[in-house]
């Protein structure tokens, strides 16, 4: 049974709706989103999932409030946010219900005990880019439904506005300021996992991936903007940027770091895949022929992203990997510890860095 509903009214959700326009981070508006709704159906979970151009899951937001009792006997309420970055755990009713809301580009609802599983579509840019989801005891009214189209409606435009203006306007990757903030939000996530996984003493065979932070940038860019000019420069940037999203995963983040810089995040689970993930990057590269230019290459450099050190450290030492690479002779993707081992970096000292 659900909970009772607690409509805050009219006053309340404009209220809502200011607090989530004034939040200057998609992913908080997102939680603000998940916030704002679930109270006004009067329902405890609610779900964002967003899909890529294919209409594949590439990222879950699942928030959930209940009632806790305190050691003193005081009940106050708590919240949970909880993003999984891939498809698992997505049911096979789910998915069904996916598929019909997908098909038929409306609110759908399916069966599931003596709930109903409820879909509503997220539109953006007049495409399918994900799903907003609950459950609960009862068909939605004809006001809830109309309520729940109009906070979409808002949320989806405002998103767009704030992912435009976190974006390099030439190649459309995410730019060095939503680098800074998407920083800041890993650093917090990677730093939970970890406090959870000792105080859990979670199994390492449940352990989550691990983040790698990759510096690349494009060999001889000022050679190829002074024998061809800046506009077929451009060309280039603009091919190498798709190339490099050909390249990576849906759930990895790429940055327009600056000039011919480019920053990658990659989930992967050892030095074994995340190696694999630069290389094949890199090789897609040199094996593309572009236009006028002919063959173009990058060089990498790159380092795990442990929480115990700052994540402006973590990019300094991509930053020197790669200057390795660059003198080693180019085309090629160095890896920070395994520099260090060599003996080709010396490792700087943690807290001597700062790059912002």
């Amino acid at each position: 049974m659900s909970p009772q509903r607690t409509d805050p009214g009219l006053p309340g959700l404009l209220k809502k709706l200011g607090a989530m326009t004034a939040i200057r981070d998609t992913y908080l508006v997102e939680q603000s989103l998940l916030r704002t709704i679930g109270p006004l159906l009067g329902v405890r979970e609610t779900s964002l999932c967003r899909v890529d151009d294919s209409g594949t899951i590439i990222r879950v937001l699942n928030h959930s409030r209940s009632v806790v009792t305190e050691e003193n006997g005081v009940q106050r309420d708590a919240e949970r946010i909880e993003e999984i970055t891939s498809d698992q755990g997505i049911s096979s009713t789910k998915r069904k219900l996916f598929d019909s809301v997908r098909l038929l580009g409306k609110p759908c609802s399916k069966k599931l005990d003596n709930d109903l599983l409820i879909c509503y579509p997220l539109l953006g840019d007049n495409k399918l880019c994900g799903y907003f989801v609950f459950q609960r005891d009862r068909e939605v009214t004809p006001v809830e439904d109309a309520i729940v189209h109009g906070v979409l409606e808002v949320f989806t435009n405002y998103y767009e506005l704030l992912d435009t203006s976190q974006r390099d306007q030439l190649t459309g990757l995410l730019n060095r300021y939503s680098l800074e903030t998407n920083l800041d939000r890993l650093w917090n996530l990677l730093s939970a996992r970890l406090h959870d996984a000792d105080k859990e003493n979670t199994r390492r065979d449940t352990a989550p991936e691990n983040y790698w932070l990759g510096m690349l940038d494009i060999d001889h860019f000022k050679k190829i903007n002074d024998t061809y000019g800046h506009i077929i420069g451009d060309e280039v940037l603009i091919l190498v940027t798709r190339l490099l999203e050909n390249s990576f995963r849906q759930s990895d983040l790429l940055y327009r770091y600056g000039g011919e810089e480019f920053i990658a995040i990659v989930a992967a689970n050892d030095l074994k895949s995340a190696t694999l993930a630069f290389e094949r990057a890199r090789n897609k590269i040199e094996q593309y022929t572009f236009p006028q230019v002919g063959h173009v290459t990058i060089s990498g450099g790159f380092s795990g992203a442990d929480p115990s050190v700052l994540p402006q450290e973590v990019i300094y030492r991509a930053d020197s990997s790669l200057y390795v690479a660059k003198n080693a002779g180019r085309n090629r993707i160095c890896h920070y510890d395994t520099l260090v081992k060599e003996g080709i970096l010396k490792e700087v000292a943690s807290g001597s860095i700062d790059l912002f």
